[in-house]
């Protein structure tokens, strides 16, 4: 489990990128990190069945979470 510090980060960045996938209908659902600073994630919404959804969330969201929080090694969708 990640540190306070860096979850919070984390939470922090998530909301500063949320309104993006809100614009088009859709949000994100915070998870948690694992031992090896993966940031999980569900989208949901109109990015829960959007086939460009994989795309979004390595382009989008975890270029925007590793150039905020340089720890995450990566992002990845949960179901």
């Amino acid at each position: 489990m990640a540190d306070s510090t860096l979850e919070a980060t984390v939470k922090e960045a998530l909301d500063m990128f949320r309104p993006q996938l809100q614009a088009d209908g859709g949000d994100m659902e915070y998870l948690g990190i694992d031992e090896q600073n993966r940031v999980h994630l569900k989208l949901t919404g109109a990015c829960g069945s959007c086939p460009m959804a994989t795309m979004t969330l390595k382009m989008g969201v975890e270029r925007y979470l590793k150039d905020a929080c340089p720890e995450i090694s990566e992002v990845i969708q949960d179901a």
